[in-house]
Protein backbone atom coordinates (compact mmCIF):
# COMPACT_ATOMS: atom_id res chain seq x y z
CA UNK A 1 0.00 0.00 0.00
CA UNK A 2 1.57 3.26 -1.17
CA UNK A 3 1.23 6.38 0.95
CA UNK A 4 0.93 9.86 -0.51
CA UNK A 5 -0.29 13.42 -0.01
CA UNK A 6 -3.18 14.97 -1.90
CA UNK A 7 -4.88 18.38 -1.87
CA UNK A 8 -8.67 18.51 -1.92
CA UNK A 9 -11.01 21.51 -2.09
CA UNK A 10 -14.52 21.15 -0.60
CA UNK A 11 -17.34 23.31 0.72
CA UNK A 12 -19.37 22.74 3.83
CA UNK A 13 -21.87 24.71 5.88
CA UNK A 14 -21.04 25.40 9.52
CA UNK A 15 -23.76 26.45 11.93
CA UNK A 16 -22.26 29.33 13.85
CA UNK A 17 -23.66 30.18 17.30
CA UNK A 18 -25.33 33.25 15.78
CA UNK A 19 -27.05 31.14 13.10
CA UNK A 20 -28.14 28.57 15.66
CA UNK A 21 -29.65 31.35 17.78
CA UNK A 22 -31.44 32.80 14.75
CA UNK A 23 -33.00 29.42 13.91
CA UNK A 24 -34.02 28.85 17.52
CA UNK A 25 -35.62 32.27 17.90
CA UNK A 26 -37.53 31.77 14.65
CA UNK A 27 -39.40 28.72 15.93
CA UNK A 28 -40.27 30.16 19.34
CA UNK A 29 -43.83 31.22 20.12
CA UNK A 30 -44.61 34.70 21.43
CA UNK A 31 -44.61 33.50 25.05
CA UNK A 32 -41.38 31.56 24.62
CA UNK A 33 -39.74 34.56 22.95
CA UNK A 34 -40.76 36.78 25.87
CA UNK A 35 -39.17 34.30 28.29
CA UNK A 36 -36.02 34.20 26.18
CA UNK A 37 -35.79 38.00 26.17
CA UNK A 38 -36.24 38.14 29.96
CA UNK A 39 -33.45 35.61 30.39
CA UNK A 40 -31.09 37.56 28.12
CA UNK A 41 -31.86 40.79 29.98
CA UNK A 42 -30.88 39.08 33.23
CA UNK A 43 -27.68 37.58 31.83
CA UNK A 44 -26.33 40.32 29.53
CA UNK A 45 -25.65 43.77 31.08
CA UNK A 46 -25.36 45.37 27.64
CA UNK A 47 -29.06 44.74 26.85
CA UNK A 48 -31.81 47.02 28.09
CA UNK A 49 -35.46 47.71 27.39
CA UNK A 50 -36.57 50.98 25.89
CA UNK A 51 -39.97 52.65 25.72
CA UNK A 52 -39.40 53.66 22.12
CA UNK A 53 -39.11 51.35 19.15
CA UNK A 54 -35.53 50.13 19.05
CA UNK A 55 -33.48 51.53 16.23
CA UNK A 56 -31.98 48.96 13.92
CA UNK A 57 -28.29 48.25 14.15
CA UNK A 58 -26.27 49.14 11.07
CA UNK A 59 -25.89 45.48 10.23
CA UNK A 60 -29.61 44.79 10.74
CA UNK A 61 -31.78 43.22 8.08
CA UNK A 62 -33.91 45.68 6.12
CA UNK A 63 -37.65 45.24 5.80
CA UNK A 64 -38.98 43.08 3.00
CA UNK A 65 -40.33 44.79 -0.09
CA UNK A 66 -43.07 42.41 -1.15
CA UNK A 67 -46.32 44.34 -0.63
CA UNK A 68 -49.75 42.75 -0.74
CA UNK A 69 -51.15 45.62 -2.70
CA UNK A 70 -48.88 48.40 -3.80
CA UNK A 71 -48.39 50.98 -1.08
CA UNK A 72 -50.55 49.12 1.43
CA UNK A 73 -47.96 47.21 3.49
CA UNK A 74 -46.75 48.43 6.88
CA UNK A 75 -43.80 47.06 8.77
CA UNK A 76 -44.07 47.76 12.13
CA UNK A 77 -53.23 21.82 52.76
CA UNK A 78 -51.99 18.24 52.99
CA UNK A 79 -49.83 18.36 56.15
CA UNK A 80 -52.67 19.95 58.10
CA UNK A 81 -54.90 16.96 57.42
CA UNK A 82 -52.22 14.44 58.36
CA UNK A 83 -51.67 16.12 61.73
CA UNK A 84 -55.42 16.45 62.35
CA UNK A 85 -56.32 12.83 61.59
CA UNK A 86 -53.11 11.08 62.68
CA UNK A 87 -51.70 13.11 65.60
CA UNK A 88 -49.47 10.22 66.68
CA UNK A 89 -47.59 10.05 63.41
CA UNK A 90 -45.44 13.10 64.15
CA UNK A 91 -43.97 14.81 61.10
CA UNK A 92 -45.22 12.36 58.47
CA UNK A 93 -44.31 13.24 54.92
CA UNK A 94 -47.37 14.16 52.91
CA UNK A 95 -47.36 13.75 49.16
CA UNK A 96 -50.07 13.97 46.55
CA UNK A 97 -49.12 11.55 43.82
CA UNK A 98 -51.54 11.56 40.94
CA UNK A 99 -51.78 8.47 38.78
CA UNK A 100 -53.38 7.92 35.42
CA UNK A 101 -55.60 5.15 36.76
CA UNK A 102 -59.08 6.36 37.55
CA UNK A 103 -61.39 4.80 40.07
CA UNK A 104 -63.59 2.01 38.83
CA UNK A 105 -65.99 3.75 36.44
CA UNK A 106 -69.55 3.98 37.60
CA UNK A 107 -71.86 2.69 34.95
CA UNK A 108 -69.11 1.65 32.56
CA UNK A 109 -68.35 5.06 31.06
CA UNK A 110 -64.72 4.45 30.11
CA UNK A 111 -63.56 5.31 26.59
CA UNK A 112 -66.47 7.61 25.79
CA UNK A 113 -65.95 11.20 24.69
CA UNK A 114 -68.52 13.39 26.43
CA UNK A 115 -66.98 16.80 25.71
CA UNK A 116 -70.07 17.99 23.86
CA UNK A 117 -68.85 20.13 20.97
CA UNK A 118 -72.18 21.60 19.92
CA UNK A 119 -72.39 19.55 16.74
CA UNK A 120 -74.96 17.02 17.96
CA UNK A 121 -78.51 18.12 18.59
CA UNK A 122 -80.71 15.87 20.64
CA UNK A 123 -84.05 17.49 19.87
CA UNK A 124 -85.27 20.90 18.70
CA UNK A 125 -85.47 22.27 22.24
CA UNK A 126 -82.28 20.68 23.55
CA UNK A 127 -79.23 22.66 24.61
CA UNK A 128 -75.52 21.93 24.54
CA UNK A 129 -73.87 20.20 27.46
CA UNK A 130 -73.96 22.58 30.39
CA UNK A 131 -76.16 25.26 28.80
CA UNK A 132 -78.36 25.36 31.88
CA UNK A 133 -75.37 25.47 34.24
CA UNK A 134 -74.90 29.22 34.44
CA UNK A 135 -71.68 30.49 35.94
CA UNK A 136 -71.80 32.78 38.94
CA UNK A 137 -70.65 36.34 38.94
CA UNK A 138 -66.99 35.41 39.68
CA UNK A 139 -66.58 38.78 41.44
CA UNK A 140 -66.71 40.65 38.11
CA UNK A 141 -69.69 42.80 39.15
CA UNK A 142 -71.41 42.11 35.84
CA UNK A 143 -68.89 44.17 33.87
CA UNK A 144 -68.97 42.80 30.32
CA UNK A 145 -66.36 45.25 29.05
CA UNK A 146 -63.41 43.53 30.75
CA UNK A 147 -60.87 42.07 28.35
CA UNK A 148 -59.70 38.47 28.51
CA UNK A 149 -56.52 39.30 30.40
CA UNK A 150 -58.40 41.15 33.15
CA UNK A 151 -60.94 38.33 33.34
CA UNK A 152 -58.11 35.85 33.76
CA UNK A 153 -56.73 37.82 36.71
CA UNK A 154 -60.11 37.97 38.48
CA UNK A 155 -61.23 34.41 37.65
CA UNK A 156 -61.89 32.39 40.80
CA UNK A 157 -60.56 28.87 40.84
CA UNK A 158 -62.73 25.85 41.61
CA UNK A 159 -60.74 25.11 44.75
CA UNK A 160 -61.16 28.67 46.07
CA UNK A 161 -64.89 28.57 45.34
CA UNK A 162 -65.26 25.30 47.26
CA UNK A 163 -63.09 26.42 50.17
CA UNK A 164 -65.31 29.47 50.66
CA UNK A 165 -68.33 27.17 50.98
CA UNK A 166 -66.53 24.97 53.52
CA UNK A 167 -66.09 28.02 55.77
CA UNK A 168 -69.86 28.05 56.27
CA UNK A 169 -69.99 24.42 57.46
CA UNK A 170 -69.67 23.41 61.12
CA UNK A 171 -67.26 20.47 60.93
CA UNK A 172 -64.83 18.74 63.22
CA UNK A 173 -61.13 19.36 62.66
CA UNK A 174 -60.70 15.91 61.08
CA UNK A 175 -63.65 16.23 58.68
CA UNK A 176 -62.69 19.77 57.75
CA UNK A 177 -59.12 18.75 56.98
CA UNK A 178 -60.29 15.70 55.00
CA UNK A 179 -62.69 17.82 52.96
CA UNK A 180 -59.97 20.34 52.16
CA UNK A 181 -57.67 17.51 51.11
CA UNK A 182 -60.28 16.15 48.67
CA UNK A 183 -60.90 19.62 47.25
CA UNK A 184 -57.20 20.01 46.49
CA UNK A 185 -57.22 16.57 44.82
CA UNK A 186 -59.86 17.51 42.21
CA UNK A 187 -58.85 17.88 38.58
CA UNK A 188 -59.76 20.85 36.38
CA UNK A 189 -63.10 19.26 35.43
CA UNK A 190 -64.12 18.84 39.07
CA UNK A 191 -63.65 15.06 39.15
CA UNK A 192 -61.94 13.05 41.86
CA UNK A 193 -59.74 10.83 39.73
CA UNK A 194 -58.04 8.76 42.44
CA UNK A 195 -59.78 6.21 44.67
CA UNK A 196 -60.12 7.13 48.33
CA UNK A 197 -57.78 4.27 49.29
CA UNK A 198 -54.99 5.66 47.12
CA UNK A 199 -55.48 9.16 48.49
CA UNK A 200 -55.28 7.79 52.02
CA UNK A 201 -52.11 5.85 51.15
CA UNK A 202 -50.36 9.06 50.06
CA UNK A 203 -50.44 10.19 53.73
CA UNK A 204 -48.22 7.21 54.66
CA UNK A 205 -50.30 5.74 57.51
CA UNK A 206 -48.22 3.54 59.85
CA UNK A 207 -50.62 0.57 59.80
CA UNK A 208 -53.84 -0.75 58.24
CA UNK A 209 -55.95 0.51 61.12
CA UNK A 210 -54.84 4.09 60.51
CA UNK A 211 -55.39 3.56 56.78
CA UNK A 212 -58.98 2.46 57.32
CA UNK A 213 -59.55 5.42 59.62
CA UNK A 214 -58.32 7.76 56.88
CA UNK A 215 -60.59 6.10 54.32
CA UNK A 216 -63.53 6.55 56.71
CA UNK A 217 -62.80 10.29 57.07
CA UNK A 218 -62.45 10.62 53.29
CA UNK A 219 -65.78 8.83 52.76
CA UNK A 220 -67.55 11.27 55.07
CA UNK A 221 -65.79 14.19 53.40
CA UNK A 222 -66.80 12.93 49.95
CA UNK A 223 -70.46 13.07 50.92
CA UNK A 224 -69.97 16.65 52.09
CA UNK A 225 -68.16 17.51 48.86
CA UNK A 226 -71.09 16.19 46.80
CA UNK A 227 -73.39 18.59 48.65
CA UNK A 228 -71.42 21.65 47.53
CA UNK A 229 -71.80 23.72 44.38
CA UNK A 230 -71.37 23.30 41.46
CA UNK A 231 -73.57 20.23 41.60
CA UNK A 232 -71.69 17.12 40.49
CA UNK A 233 -68.30 18.20 41.82
CA UNK A 234 -66.28 15.40 43.39
CA UNK A 235 -67.79 12.72 41.15
CA UNK A 236 -65.55 9.79 40.29
CA UNK A 237 -66.98 9.26 36.84
CA UNK A 238 -69.44 10.66 34.33
CA UNK A 239 -72.29 8.45 35.47
CA UNK A 240 -71.97 9.57 39.10
CA UNK A 241 -71.68 13.22 38.01
CA UNK A 242 -74.94 13.00 36.06
CA UNK A 243 -76.70 11.14 38.87
CA UNK A 244 -75.73 13.81 41.40
CA UNK A 245 -77.17 16.53 39.19
CA UNK A 246 -80.40 14.62 38.55
CA UNK A 247 -80.79 13.91 42.27
CA UNK A 248 -80.40 17.63 42.99
CA UNK A 249 -83.12 18.45 40.46
CA UNK A 250 -85.44 15.88 42.03
CA UNK A 251 -85.18 17.70 45.38
CA UNK A 252 -87.11 20.65 43.95
CA UNK A 253 -90.47 20.58 45.74
CA UNK A 254 -92.08 22.67 42.99
CA UNK A 255 -91.28 20.07 40.32
CA UNK A 256 -94.43 18.80 38.64
CA UNK A 257 -95.24 15.11 38.28
CA UNK A 258 -94.41 14.80 34.57
CA UNK A 259 -90.94 16.33 34.97
CA UNK A 260 -90.28 14.22 38.06
CA UNK A 261 -91.17 11.08 36.09
CA UNK A 262 -88.77 12.06 33.29
CA UNK A 263 -85.98 12.68 35.80
CA UNK A 264 -86.64 9.31 37.47
CA UNK A 265 -86.17 7.64 34.08
CA UNK A 266 -83.03 9.72 33.49
CA UNK A 267 -81.66 8.53 36.83
CA UNK A 268 -82.29 4.91 35.86
CA UNK A 269 -80.58 5.49 32.50
CA UNK A 270 -77.47 6.76 34.29
CA UNK A 271 -77.43 3.54 36.31
CA UNK A 272 -77.06 1.55 33.09
CA UNK A 273 -73.81 1.19 31.08
CA UNK A 274 -72.88 4.60 29.64
CA UNK A 275 -72.34 3.21 26.13
CA UNK A 276 -76.11 2.76 25.81
CA UNK A 277 -76.59 6.46 26.47
CA UNK A 278 -73.70 7.36 24.16
CA UNK A 279 -75.26 5.37 21.30
CA UNK A 280 -78.73 6.57 22.31
CA UNK A 281 -79.83 2.96 22.15
CA UNK A 282 -83.46 3.66 23.03
CA UNK A 283 -84.64 0.19 22.06
CA UNK A 284 -82.17 -1.51 24.41
CA UNK A 285 -82.98 0.87 27.28
CA UNK A 286 -86.70 0.15 26.90
CA UNK A 287 -85.96 -3.59 26.92
CA UNK A 288 -84.04 -3.14 30.19
CA UNK A 289 -87.21 -1.72 31.74
CA UNK A 290 -85.90 1.82 32.17
CA UNK A 291 -89.15 3.32 30.90
CA UNK A 292 -91.40 3.73 27.90
CA UNK A 293 -90.07 4.83 24.52
CA UNK A 294 -91.40 8.38 24.90
CA UNK A 295 -90.08 8.76 28.45
CA UNK A 296 -86.63 7.47 27.48
CA UNK A 297 -86.43 10.01 24.67
CA UNK A 298 -87.39 12.86 26.99
CA UNK A 299 -84.96 11.62 29.64
CA UNK A 300 -82.05 11.53 27.17
CA UNK A 301 -82.91 15.08 26.14
CA UNK A 302 -82.89 16.12 29.83
CA UNK A 303 -79.52 14.45 30.41
CA UNK A 304 -78.07 16.35 27.44
CA UNK A 305 -78.77 19.61 29.25
CA UNK A 306 -76.66 18.64 32.27
CA UNK A 307 -73.03 19.66 32.78
CA UNK A 308 -70.60 16.74 32.32
CA UNK A 309 -67.67 18.84 33.61
CA UNK A 310 -68.70 20.80 36.73
CA UNK A 311 -65.35 22.58 36.99
CA UNK A 312 -65.27 23.75 33.38
CA UNK A 313 -66.41 27.29 34.08
CA UNK A 314 -63.63 27.78 36.66
CA UNK A 315 -60.77 26.85 34.35
CA UNK A 316 -58.34 29.76 34.04
CA UNK A 317 -59.38 31.62 30.90
CA UNK A 318 -55.84 32.90 30.43
CA UNK A 319 -54.98 29.53 28.87
CA UNK A 320 -57.20 30.41 25.91
CA UNK A 321 -55.76 33.86 25.28
CA UNK A 322 -54.00 34.04 21.91
CA UNK A 323 -51.97 37.15 21.14
CA UNK A 324 -51.58 37.55 17.36
CA UNK A 325 -48.13 38.20 15.92
CA UNK A 326 -49.51 39.73 12.72
CA UNK A 327 -52.47 42.04 12.13
CA UNK A 328 -54.36 42.10 8.84
CA UNK A 329 -56.62 45.11 8.38
CA UNK A 330 -58.78 45.90 5.39
CA UNK A 331 -57.97 49.28 3.88
CA UNK A 332 -61.03 51.47 3.21
CA UNK A 333 -61.62 51.71 -0.53
CA UNK A 334 -63.75 54.44 -2.05
CA UNK A 335 -63.98 52.55 -5.31
CA UNK A 336 -66.44 49.72 -4.61
CA UNK A 337 -65.69 48.05 -7.92
CA UNK A 338 -61.99 47.73 -7.12
CA UNK A 339 -60.50 44.69 -5.44
CA UNK A 340 -60.30 44.82 -1.65
CA UNK A 341 -56.94 45.84 -0.23
CA UNK A 342 -55.41 44.67 3.02
CA UNK A 343 -52.67 46.04 5.24
CA UNK A 344 -50.30 43.56 6.86
CA UNK A 345 -48.40 44.72 9.92
CA UNK A 346 -46.61 43.26 12.91
CA UNK A 347 -48.35 43.48 16.27
CA UNK A 348 -46.32 46.07 18.23
CA UNK A 349 -47.46 44.48 21.51
CA UNK A 350 -45.38 41.33 20.90
CA UNK A 351 -42.24 43.04 19.62
CA UNK A 352 -39.61 43.41 22.37
CA UNK A 353 -38.10 46.89 22.47
CA UNK A 354 -34.41 46.23 23.01
CA UNK A 355 -31.28 48.28 22.57
CA UNK A 356 -27.63 48.19 23.52
CA UNK A 357 -26.90 50.02 26.79
CA UNK A 358 -25.19 53.19 25.53
CA UNK A 359 -23.27 54.04 28.71
CA UNK A 360 -21.77 50.58 29.14
CA UNK A 361 -20.92 50.33 25.43
CA UNK A 362 -19.18 53.73 25.43
CA UNK A 363 -17.17 52.92 28.55
CA UNK A 364 -16.03 49.66 27.00
CA UNK A 365 -15.17 51.40 23.74
CA UNK A 366 -12.96 53.96 25.50
CA UNK A 367 -11.29 51.39 27.73
CA UNK A 368 -8.15 49.93 26.16
CA UNK A 369 -7.81 46.94 28.38
CA UNK A 370 -4.22 46.97 29.66
CA UNK A 371 -3.69 44.49 32.48
CA UNK A 372 -7.35 43.48 32.32
CA UNK A 373 -7.21 42.46 28.67
CA UNK A 374 -8.87 39.09 29.39
CA UNK A 375 -11.87 40.65 31.13
CA UNK A 376 -11.99 43.33 28.43
CA UNK A 377 -12.24 40.62 25.74
CA UNK A 378 -15.00 38.88 27.68
CA UNK A 379 -16.99 42.09 27.91
CA UNK A 380 -16.46 42.71 24.20
CA UNK A 381 -17.92 39.27 23.54
CA UNK A 382 -20.96 40.04 25.70
CA UNK A 383 -21.49 43.28 23.80
CA UNK A 384 -21.29 41.41 20.51
CA UNK A 385 -23.79 38.83 21.82
CA UNK A 386 -26.23 41.64 22.69
CA UNK A 387 -25.94 43.10 19.20
CA UNK A 388 -26.41 39.73 17.55
CA UNK A 389 -29.43 39.01 19.75
CA UNK A 390 -31.09 42.28 18.69
CA UNK A 391 -30.30 41.53 15.07
CA UNK A 392 -31.75 38.01 15.29
CA UNK A 393 -34.91 39.36 16.91
CA UNK A 394 -35.26 41.85 14.06
CA UNK A 395 -34.65 39.12 11.50
CA UNK A 396 -37.26 36.89 13.15
CA UNK A 397 -40.00 39.50 12.82
CA UNK A 398 -38.87 40.43 9.31
CA UNK A 399 -39.26 36.80 8.23
CA UNK A 400 -42.66 36.48 9.93
CA UNK A 401 -43.84 39.61 8.15
CA UNK A 402 -42.56 38.46 4.76
CA UNK A 403 -44.23 35.05 5.11
CA UNK A 404 -47.49 36.58 6.37
CA UNK A 405 -47.52 39.04 3.49
CA UNK A 406 -47.09 36.22 0.98
CA UNK A 407 -49.88 34.24 2.66
CA UNK A 408 -52.29 37.17 2.49
CA UNK A 409 -51.41 37.71 -1.16
CA UNK A 410 -52.17 34.05 -1.96
CA UNK A 411 -55.28 33.80 0.20
CA UNK A 412 -56.79 37.19 -0.55
CA UNK A 413 -60.16 35.56 -1.31
CA UNK A 414 -60.29 34.20 2.23
CA UNK A 415 -59.88 37.67 3.73
CA UNK A 416 -62.75 38.88 1.53
CA UNK A 417 -65.24 35.99 1.57
CA UNK A 418 -64.19 33.66 4.42
CA UNK A 419 -63.03 30.07 4.67
CA UNK A 420 -65.24 28.86 1.83
CA UNK A 421 -62.97 30.81 -0.51
CA UNK A 422 -59.72 29.30 0.81
CA UNK A 423 -57.45 28.04 -1.94
CA UNK A 424 -54.96 25.14 -1.74
CA UNK A 425 -51.53 26.23 -0.52
CA UNK A 426 -48.39 24.31 0.40
CA UNK A 427 -45.21 25.41 2.10
CA UNK A 428 -43.19 25.00 -1.09
CA UNK A 429 -45.10 27.77 -2.86
CA UNK A 430 -44.24 30.35 -0.20
CA UNK A 431 -40.67 29.05 0.09
CA UNK A 432 -40.09 29.40 -3.67
CA UNK A 433 -41.60 32.89 -3.75
CA UNK A 434 -39.48 34.21 -0.88
CA UNK A 435 -36.32 32.26 -1.64
CA UNK A 436 -36.40 30.44 1.68
CA UNK A 437 -36.27 26.78 2.64
CA UNK A 438 -39.45 24.86 3.43
CA UNK A 439 -38.18 24.13 6.92
CA UNK A 440 -37.89 27.89 7.52
CA UNK A 441 -41.50 28.40 6.43
CA UNK A 442 -42.55 25.56 8.72
CA UNK A 443 -40.80 27.18 11.68
CA UNK A 444 -42.34 30.56 10.91
CA UNK A 445 -45.89 29.23 10.64
CA UNK A 446 -45.76 27.17 13.85
CA UNK A 447 -47.23 28.84 16.98
CA UNK A 448 -47.49 32.20 15.17
CA UNK A 449 -50.95 33.75 14.87
CA UNK A 450 -52.61 36.20 12.50
CA UNK A 451 -55.54 38.45 13.37
CA UNK A 452 -57.97 38.65 10.44
CA UNK A 453 -61.46 40.10 9.85
CA UNK A 454 -62.79 36.55 10.47
CA UNK A 455 -60.88 35.85 13.67
CA UNK A 456 -57.40 34.86 14.83
CA UNK A 457 -55.78 31.87 13.16
CA UNK A 458 -52.43 30.11 13.31
CA UNK A 459 -50.39 30.72 10.17
CA UNK A 460 -50.50 26.98 9.45
CA UNK A 461 -54.28 27.28 9.08
CA UNK A 462 -53.83 28.93 5.68
CA UNK A 463 -52.02 25.89 4.27
CA UNK A 464 -53.92 22.88 3.08
CA UNK A 465 -53.94 20.16 0.46
CA UNK A 466 -56.17 20.29 -2.57
CA UNK A 467 -58.99 18.08 -3.80
CA UNK A 468 -59.63 17.60 -7.49
CA UNK A 469 -62.58 19.28 -9.20
CA UNK A 470 -64.46 18.50 -12.38
CA UNK A 471 -62.94 21.54 -14.06
CA UNK A 472 -59.45 20.18 -13.49
CA UNK A 473 -58.60 22.62 -10.70
CA UNK A 474 -58.17 22.10 -6.99
CA UNK A 475 -60.32 22.93 -4.00
CA UNK A 476 -58.74 23.57 -0.61
CA UNK A 477 -59.37 20.96 2.08
CA UNK A 478 -60.13 23.84 4.46
CA UNK A 479 -62.86 25.08 2.12
CA UNK A 480 -64.25 21.54 1.82
CA UNK A 481 -64.42 21.25 5.62
CA UNK A 482 -66.27 24.55 5.78
CA UNK A 483 -68.68 23.34 3.11
CA UNK A 484 -69.33 20.09 5.00
CA UNK A 485 -69.98 22.10 8.16
CA UNK A 486 -72.40 24.30 6.22
CA UNK A 487 -74.26 21.28 4.81
CA UNK A 488 -74.68 19.75 8.26
CA UNK A 489 -75.78 23.05 9.81
CA UNK A 490 -78.65 23.30 7.34
CA UNK A 491 -79.71 19.64 7.40
CA UNK A 492 -83.07 18.35 8.63
CA UNK A 493 -83.10 17.37 12.28
CA UNK A 494 -85.31 14.40 11.50
CA UNK A 495 -83.20 13.21 8.55
CA UNK A 496 -79.55 14.19 9.03
CA UNK A 497 -77.16 13.79 6.13
CA UNK A 498 -75.03 10.67 5.97
CA UNK A 499 -71.39 10.80 4.90
CA UNK A 500 -72.34 9.26 1.56
CA UNK A 501 -75.01 11.91 0.96
CA UNK A 502 -72.53 14.68 1.78
CA UNK A 503 -70.07 13.13 -0.65
CA UNK A 504 -72.71 13.22 -3.39
CA UNK A 505 -73.55 16.83 -2.57
CA UNK A 506 -69.89 17.77 -2.89
CA UNK A 507 -69.78 16.06 -6.28
CA UNK A 508 -72.71 18.21 -7.34
CA UNK A 509 -70.52 21.19 -6.42
CA UNK A 510 -67.81 19.79 -8.67
CA UNK A 511 -65.58 18.51 -5.83
CA UNK A 512 -64.41 14.92 -5.89
CA UNK A 513 -64.49 13.83 -2.24
CA UNK A 514 -64.89 10.18 -1.22
CA UNK A 515 -67.11 9.08 1.65
CA UNK A 516 -64.08 8.14 3.78
CA UNK A 517 -62.63 11.60 3.26
CA UNK A 518 -65.93 13.15 4.32
CA UNK A 519 -65.93 11.02 7.48
CA UNK A 520 -62.33 12.07 8.19
CA UNK A 521 -63.13 15.77 7.80
CA UNK A 522 -66.34 15.43 9.84
CA UNK A 523 -64.48 13.76 12.72
CA UNK A 524 -61.84 16.49 12.52
CA UNK A 525 -64.61 19.04 12.98
CA UNK A 526 -65.87 17.04 16.02
CA UNK A 527 -69.24 16.47 14.41
CA UNK A 528 -71.10 13.31 15.38
CA UNK A 529 -72.27 10.79 12.75
CA UNK A 530 -75.78 10.99 11.32
CA UNK A 531 -77.17 8.39 13.73
CA UNK A 532 -76.29 10.60 16.71
CA UNK A 533 -77.37 13.85 15.08
CA UNK A 534 -80.89 12.61 14.49
CA UNK A 535 -83.46 14.31 16.69
CA UNK A 536 -85.36 12.03 19.05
Amino acid sequence: MKQGLSLRVSQHLALTPQLQQSIRLLQLSTLELSQEVDQMLDENPFLELTEDNAEREEFGVSQADTPVSEGDRETDHDTEFASAVMPDMGSATVTSTHTDEDNAPLGGDEGIDWDGDGSTEMSPDDGEWGVDAKARSNNLNGDEDKDATELARTQESLQSFLHRQVLGLRLSAEDSAALRFLIESLNDDGYLEEPLEELAATLNPPDDEQLQELVHHFTVALGLLHSLEPVGVGARGLAECLRLQIAALLQDVELDWDDREVLDVALRICQQPMELLARRDIKRLVQLGVGSDALVREAIAAIARLEPKPGRRFVDVERNIVVPDVLVIQVPNTNKAAQAKFRVMLNPEVMPRLKVHDIYANVLRNHRGGKDSASHAALQQRLQEARWFIKNIQQRFDTILRVSTAIVERQKSFFTHGELAMRPLVLREIADELGLHESTISRVTTAKYMSTPFGTFELKYFFGSGLGTESGGNASSTAVRALIKQFIASESEKKPLSDNQISEMLKEQGIECARRTVAKYREGLKIAPASLRKAL
